[in-house]
């Protein structure tokens, strides 16, 4: 393979670049700039790396600090009591003034505060990090394993980069989203061209629709050009038009396109699909690139082969937004080829040129078209023109980084100036299958859909068009180009934006945002012949529209943050224009500092690394721009419409698996210890264990574990079809209705009544009777038992074999262990571990200590079985709508 010259982020200089007609530099002498390690464009794009917690997770870890804290002061009043106890009971009684350690009530105090801080102690859910792990793997994989998400044509699976954040997927208010291979296919299709001033091609007709020109002329071509052109054919034949020539011959030598040989034809390799588009088309219509090496390019014209000496490349970069490449051609002549955005490329035209306003009119076209269009030009160099630049880039190579960027930069607009137009590029792209699906899907969710892009806004043309044929134009930052197109047009063909939805510009947002109530401002330009047209619509739907030029007028005004995004809550979408990528992250940033909300960004090239790093679920998308979105991404699909069942299905379930996995593991922890609180009121704050020790490890391993972790990994409330088909329901995650803060603290007041109930009921069955201390025991362990299950079983709503077996084993593992750890031969072999011996065979048969558990449990549980039946009641009609309605399921095909 053929390597390419070096190319830098700015310029580079051509070694044996001819010095006897060039300049005095040293045969084999580079000078460039070139930016190294975190200065790269790469790094400069990818942002911070973050560590990202789940919303849920920081909830959590404020809960368990407040049980912390809870404990510790409970734990504190109990050694408080003891002291006092001692000192006023015990020291004064014979038998107990023994059990006074040193004589010392303090000391004595002192110690039963550590012995409750472990008794207490499993009331602290250290083993629910552990679980939670574990069961987050398990939603990873579903979504690993999901073949409806698994587009076969490319043999991409969807992948859970980050296996802690499936939650978070369940309550998304904000998605972000990049366009150029995101929203589209980045297939990208030359369809026209204006070349002096005339227009070549029609894209009116679909591209599958156009019949193919016959190119058998041609023995390098290989296919695809979707073009209809025959007379821009004769006249490359015939040779008798100098700017078709060198309009094809810019395309051919202004690019960073590899060419590698298979079945006698070159295959292109480029960075950038917009380049590989341009080159190929060239090649299909004679201009054939053949290979490059560091030194020259070698192109077939027409079937004559010449050799371009490859003097110097000036590199895209966002803020240039175009490139250039000197080249001396066969005869000798210096020529500079520049492509780019044509508001950069038409201001730095020559005076006067020729077919400027004809090219302006097809610009204008080709916008309306939603064709993405680049210009093309090109400047005659005179061989003392590069000896005064040479010298100059000479000059730059020596100097600091500061220096050298402010000389280059003033050089670069130097040479590309004077320019001589040759005529415009049209590209055509095409929305992904079930984009606009998708998005009306999402909006419904009650997900406000952004697109971040590098298009102008425009007007507003043919949208209807579009949205039929789903046509769209979007370019990216990895090219090497902007392009001049509609950005609106893509909101209407993605059903962003609707019919009637009214655009809010930058000169209205800006007297909105100065004004002292934007708010009531907001509503009154709304009625305004300025801005509204039919005033007396109702529900009319706005949008926002910015430029990233726009943009950086938030940086000088903070206070305009908060103001926009409560105006952007009212409104249908944004619409983000001409935006770098460190202005996409900007843009996230805005969202996560002025709303509490669950931010999305999803995106496909290097240039959305910034943007995927800092909203809180980052998802690339597995596309022809590399791997470094999907590298840099915390889940990663291959087809946008895959979104549909990722939040709404597998989110959904994972948010609400999650969150009664959490309410359940404090309910059953909290309730089972905080019983030793009551029960050192009744035993002069002793620090006396209620249960057996054994009881309390076998609890939290066997008797309640199991069970609510094959919840947490199969439970559904709604199947997946009626998750599609019912887009709303996703709005629980995203009003926190399972896992609030207040939802975690009313489940732990829930806890601390249950234990109230499973000390004290017992407590009053067997107040003033012969029942001893360890039937007691029994009697509330087996009751903690029966009060756990049975939350499981209310809060279960899909049963599984798996669920059905965990509930009955968890019940017999404790009669089964009780006997065991309860038998003679345990108690024999070591009787200071097995206290409890034949406490289990004489409670077990004792009807009364059944009728009390059973009591207890029924109590413990009536909270959970009141609030069950009143929210049955309260939803009956639209859970019936959800589960009755006759299925026509939703279809996730793969292209």
């Amino acid at each position: 393979m053929a390597f390419p010259p070096f190319v830098t982020s700015h310029v580079s200089i051509q070694p044996h670049c001819d010095p006897a007609h060039t300049c005095s530099i040293e045969p084999g002498l580079d000078f460039h700039h070139e930016d190294k390690g975190a200065d790269t464009k790469i790094l400069r794009n990818c942002g911070k790396i973050r560590a990202k917690r789940t919303r849920l997770e920081k909830t959590l870890n404020r809960v368990v600090i407040g049980i912390m804290v809870f404990l510790l002061m409970a734990v504190l009043l109990l050694a408080i009591g003891c002291g006092v106890f001692t000192s006023r009971v015990m020291i004064h009684k014979g038998f107990l003034s023994a059990l006074v350690i040193n004589g010392d009530p303090v000391y004595t105090g002192f110690l039963v505060y550590w012995s409750y801080f472990m008794l207490l102690s499993p009331a602290v859910p250290i083993m629910l990090y552990v679980t939670f792990e574990m069961i987050q793997t398990f939603h990873s994989k579903f979504i690993n394993w999901d073949l409806e998400i698994y587009w076969c044509q490319g043999d991409c699976p969807a992948q859970a980069r980050n296996t802690s954040l499936c939650e978070e997927l369940g309550q998304v208010e904000y998605l972000l989203s990049d366009k150029t291979g995101t929203l589209t296919q980045n297939r990208l299709l030359f369809r026209q061209c204006c070349i002096a001033g005339e227009i070549y091609g029609d894209s009116s007709a679909r591209a599958e629709d156009i019949e193919p020109m016959d190119l058998t002329w041609n023995p390098l071509s290989r296919g695809g050009l979707y073009m209809w052109a025959p007379t821009l054919v004769e006249r490359l034949r015939a040779q008798k038009c100098p700017t078709v020539r060198r309009f094809f011959t810019a395309l051919t030598v202004c690019h960073t396109v590899m060419a590698q040989w298979k079945d006698d034809a070159p295959v292109y390799q480029a960075a950038s699909p917009d380049e590989e588009a341009l080159v190929s088309a060239a090649r299909e219509l004679g201009w054939v690139f053949l290979s490059r090496t560091r030194d020259d390019m070698v192109i077939s014209e027409m079937g004559v082969t010449r050799h371009y000496k490859l003097l110097a490349l000036v590199d895209f970069t966002s803020h240039r937004r175009r490139m250039s490449v000197l080249v001396r051609e066969p005869e000798g002549a210096l020529k500079l080829y520049c492509k780019g955005a044509d508001i950069v490329i038409l201001e730095r035209l020559q005076r006067d040129c020729a077919h400027l306003e004809s090219t302006e009119q097809a610009l204008e076209l080709f916008s309306k078209a939603s064709l993405r269009t680049l210009c093309i030009a090109v400047r005659s160099v005179s061989e003392t023109s590069w000896e005064q630049w040479s010298r100059t880039l000479a000059q730059a190579a020596a100097m600091p980084t500061f220096d050298r960027n402010a000389l280059l930069e003033k050089l670069h607009n130097e040479m590309e100036r004077n320019l001589q137009l040759l005529g415009v590029t049209a590209i055509e792209d095409r929305l992904q299958e079930g984009v606009p699906e998708t998005i009306s899907l999402l909006k419904q969710a009650g997900i406000k859909v952004w697109v971040l892009t590098g298009d102008k806004k425009g007007t507003v043309c043919q949208h209807q068009r579009n949205a039929d044929q789903h046509l769209l134009c979007p370019p990216t930052f990895c090219n090497c180009f902007y392009p001049q197109e509609t950005a609106v047009n893509i909101g209407y063909a993605c059903k962003l934006l609707d019919p009637d939805t009214r655009l809010l510009e930058w000169q209205e947002l800006r007297q909105i945002l100065q004004s002292p109530d934007p708010g009531g401002h907001f509503h009154k330009i709304q009625q305004t012949e300025l801005w509204a047209v039919e005033k007396d619509k109702p529900g009319v739907q706005t949008a926002v529209v910015l430029t990233g030029p726009e943009l950086t007028d938030f940086d000088q005004r903070p206070e305009w943050g908060a103001k926009f995004m409560s105006l952007a809550r009212q409104c249908q979408t944004v619409l983000c224009c001409r935006v770098t990528p460190g202005q996409k992250a900007d843009i996230v940033n805005l969202v996560r500092k002025h709303t509490s909300s669950i931010t999305l960004s999803i995106g496909d090239g290097a240039n959305d690394v910034n943007m995927i790093k800092t909203a809180h679920i980052g998802v690339g998308l597995t596309g022809v721009e590399g791997g470094q979105a999907v590298q840099s991404a915390d889940f990663s699909l291959s087809r946008f419409r895959f979104l549909q069942k990722l939040l709404l299905v597998h989110g959904r379930w994972s948010y609400r698996r999650i969150s009664l996995f959490l309410r359940y593991f404090l309910f059953k922890t909290c309730s089972f210890a905080l019983v030793h609180l009551w029960f050192g009121i009744f035993n002069g704050y002793s620090a006396q264990s209620l249960y057996e020790t054994w009881f309390i490890a076998f609890y939290t391993t066997f008797y309640t574990s199991v069970q609510i972790f094959f919840v947490a990994i199969f439970e559904k409330d709604v199947s997946a079809e009626s998750s599609l088909r019912w887009p709303e329901l996703y709005k629980c995650g995203q009003r926190q209705e399972l896992s609030g803060p207040l939802v975690l603290f009313t489940s732990l007041l829930y806890a601390l009544y249950a234990s109230l109930v499973l000390f004290f009921i017992p407590c009053g069955v067997y107040y003033d009777t012969a029942v001893d201390y360890q039937t007691m025991a029994v009697t509330v362990s087996m009751a903690a038992v029966f009060t756990a299950n049975i939350e499981i079983v209310l809060l279960t709503r899909h049963w599984t074999k798996f669920s059905i077996g965990a509930v009955c084993v968890s019940v017999l593992l404790y009669f089964i262990c009780s006997r065991i750890t309860h038998s003679k031969f345990l108690f024999q072999s070591s009787p200071a571990d097995y206290l409890f011996y034949g406490a289990s065979d004489e409670a077990f048969t004792d009807p009364v200590v059944w009728l009390t558990a059973l009591l207890t449990a029924w109590t413990a549980v009536l909270p959970s079985m009141t609030f069950l039946t009143l929210d049955v009641i309260r939803t009956v009609h639209a859970k019936h709508k959800v589960h009755s309605m006759s299925h026509q399921p939703v279809e996730l095909r793969t292209q």
